[in-house]
């Protein structure tokens, strides 16, 4: 239990269907301090959401350098507008036959540094307008792809039209676009199904709050 939240680092585990600044909100309101996160988390996913309070919330920059772990389900076979299970399905492609070492050797193209098109659906900034305030008018912007890193994926199951990957990369890297990108270069489409962040650093759920202990206040 921490005896003053304030200027803390500590890791709460964001449950699925909200939103990541519901959690900073509530921090604020709750325990009367400035605060901010490390890393947004989309709303259908779950996982590590790091929070910095009082001063510590100037080493934000530095914690976002920490390498990110997650477990990301792959919907092959069609493409929703957001790129995940929240947006509705736009495109649908057959589904070649697909073998582990086939899909292992995909993944192998996707690790290291990577060029990856950020989602229209993204929090990206144009002219000091959010992306997915201009998506959500139907307004979609092609950007230029961006460097990110990806230190290693690895296949967990391969299951019907499911991919289950592990994922660890540094900060800046859409797992929703990875899905896209990935899909594609198996000769189909895809998007996120599901989402959970395992680790940021040292941060993980056996060192976790839950939602529901800032809600009741027992942080």
């Amino acid at each position: 239990m921490l005896r003053d939240i304030n200027n803390k680092i500590f890791s709460v585990w964001k449950p699925s269907g909200i939103l990541s600044n519901d959690i900073i909100y509530a921090i604020r309101k709750k325990y009367n301090v400035k605060a901010g996160h490390a890393g947004t988390l989309d709303p259908f996913a779950e996982g590590v959401l790091l929070v910095c309070t009082g001063a510590k919330t100037k080493e934000i920059s530095v914690l976002q350098l920490e390498l990110k772990k997650y477990t990301a389900k792959i919907n092959l076979g069609c493409l929703t507008d957001t790129l995940d299970s929240d947006g509705k399905i736009i495109f649908r492609k057959d589904i070649p036959s697909l073998t582990i070492d086939g899909i292992n050797m995909v993944l192998r193209q996707f690790t290291g540094k990577v060029m990856q098109r950020p989602p229209a659906f993204s929090a990206i900034r144009i002219n000091n307008v959010r992306l997915y305030s201009l998506a959500r008018n139907d307004i979609f912007l092609n950007l230029k792809p961006r460097e990110v890193f990806i230190d290693s994926l690895t296949l967990k199951k391969n299951e019907n039209n499911f991919l289950i990957i592990e994922v660890v990369c540094k900060s800046g890297t859409y797992i929703r676009a990875l899905a896209r990108d990935i899909a594609n270069a198996l000769g189909t489409c895809g998007y996120l199904h599901s989402l959970k962040r395992e680790y940021i650093g040292k941060y993980n759920f056996d060192n976790s709050y839950l939602y529901k202990e800032i809600l009741d206040g027992s942080l």
